[in-house]
């Protein structure tokens, strides 16, 4: 205490005398503490939950929980946001969210490209984004917290185009003819009428173009992500660093299966072979591209794991590059008819972008290394074809991240499962989870709550169509996945061209 008011270690004390005797100041800071942890008490449990700095915080989980949210994503955090916005009785739930990765460093949210689009095919995945980008617009009625800056996820309402080849056209025709009916401000764009909006574009191979008009863009994840964990915890939302390994069971009454439910959960610590049991009633499985790993590793009876969760990490590259005389400030988030895609990063002529991979070509998720050839390669050629500009670039930053890929129809999977009536699941959004984060926790949660769906009926997204076989595709990705095979034939040539440029 001494050294800390600038006292240097060894100096006589009596030459530079404290105002006031060290037992006095030190019981001065504990009341000062304790008044401070009582205000705090009082806002709520999550708040309460702060220490005077130098105190140890307890790292591990509360023994019990009302609702255990497995996955701090945004999916997870929403999920958590919307339990406690909408709980009849204030603080009447106990909600904990455990992620593994407190650092964010291999998080699907933070390191994807930010984009959100009304432009689905399937009612369900328009609903949800026409409902994200509501709360988006209105974030701070929702998210704002009192005493706090008002939340700014810089969105950049520049739109979303896709591009659609002969044989795609009257898909995507089709594509917007529904967009409509669910009240999508979507424009349909001839070649020439694309050519007049876009002078940089390259027409050639394009029969017709969708550009939407309103709720389209991109925006920053991360701060959407920090927003609603912010919000959560002022509402009484706990929350641990762990990873969730192992359920307890309360086996079936007798032969129906449904009558078992999840007891508790094992919360293993950071670098700790230490666990926590927590007791709870709900559990919901947010854990984005290990959602599927999580039910296989839980320790459930075989039966009451049918049918599988078919949701796997994919390993995902996103590159950036500069391009002086590139699109510039009218540049929208573009998808190309090959699915390459790209969009303005900024304002000084920067530029992100990638490309999926054909599903023979996918690369090894064990890590999240980059890829550079693929940029040279796959991704730089499809570019350079549709925006002459991009010959001419300068290559940036890298990274990967991971899809939740839902390997059976690459849409979401929300809703309780089918034998377990106690665990819900919100995961396998395949790319679409930053956007539709949002809306698909208000869904969880009213289902939690209410028993049922009451502002968007996502029942088509639920276990049945796993279970009965029927996949609900969007058009767009059987689209790319021909066009993948396609273009890869023509490649060669074009990689040598920009190689001599």
């Amino acid at each position: 205490m001494q050294r800390a008011l600038g006292c240097p270690r060894g100096a006589p004390q009596t030459h530079h005398p404290l105002p006031r005797p060290p037992s006095e100041l030190g019981l001065s800071l504990r009341r000062l503490g304790q008044t401070l942890q009582d205000q705090l008490s009082a806002l709520g449990p999550g708040t309460g939950s702060w220490v005077p700095p130098g105190a140890t915080r307890d790292p591990r989980p509360p023994e019990e929980a009302d609702v255990v949210v497995v996955g701090g994503g945004v999916v997870g955090w929403s999920v958590a946001y919307w339990l406690k916005a909408l709980e009849a009785r204030r603080h009447g739930m106990r909600v904990l969210v455990v992620e593994r990765d407190p650092t964010y460093s291999q998080a699907s949210t933070v390191l994807s490209a930010g984009g959100i689009r009304q432009q689905f095919s399937l009612p369900e995945n328009i609903r949800m984004s026409r409902f994200s980008a509501s709360f988006l617009r209105n974030i701070n009625e929702h998210l704002g917290v009192l005493n706090e800056p008002p939340v700014d996820i810089q969105f950049q309402p520049s739109g979303y185009l896709f591009l659609a080849s002969p044989q795609d056209a009257d898909g995507l025709e089709a594509t917007v003819k529904v967009q409509r009916e669910e009240g999508v401000q979507v424009m349909l764009l001839s070649p020439t009428q694309l050519k007049e909006k876009f002078p940089w574009i390259d027409t050639e191979d394009v029969a017709v173009a969708s550009y939407g008009l309103e709720d389209e863009g991109w925006f920053d994840p991360w701060t959407l992500l920090t927003a609603l964990r912010r919000k959560a915890m002022s509402l009484g939302v706990l929350s641990c660093a762990g990873e969730v390994r192992a359920e307890d069971m309360m086996p079936p009454q007798g032969p129906d299966l449904l009558s078992a439910r999840i007891k508790r959960v094992h919360v293993y610590m950071q670098d700790s072979l230490e666990y926590q049991p927590v007791t709870c009633a709900i559990v919901v499985n947010a854990a984005g591209a290990w959602a599927g790993e999580l039910l296989e590793a839980a320790g459930l009876p075989e039966a009451l794991c049918q049918p599988p969760l078919p949701i796997k990490p994919r390993k995902r590259y996103v590159f950036s590059w500069h391009c002086h005389d590139g699109p510039g400030l009218s540049c929208p988030f573009l998808i190309d008819t090959t699915g390459a895609y790209f969009r303005r990063e900024g304002i000084g002529g920067n530029y992100l972008g990638g490309m999926s991979p054909p599903e023979e070509e996918e690369p090894d998720p064990s890590d999240l290394s980059v890829d550079h050839n693929y940029f040279q390669e796959q991704v730089w050629p499809r570019l350079a074809r549709r925006v002459p500009a991009f010959s001419s670039l300068r290559p940036g930053s890298s990274w990967a991240g991971y899809y939740d890929h839902n390997s059976f129809d690459r849409n979401g999977v929300v809703g309780p499962h089918p034998r377990l009536p106690n665990l819900f699941v919100a995961a396998g959004f395949s790319g679409h989870g930053l956007q539709h984060g949002p809306a698909a926790g208000r869904a969880v949660a009213e289902l939690v709550l209410k028993g049922q769906y009451e502002t968007l009926d996502l029942s088509r997204l639920g276990w049945r169509r796993l279970v009965q076989g029927e996949p609900l595709m969007e058009a767009l990705h059987e689209e790319q996945e021909a066009q993948h095979k396609v273009f890869g034939k023509g490649l060669l040539g074009v990689v040598t061209a920009l190689g001599k440029s």
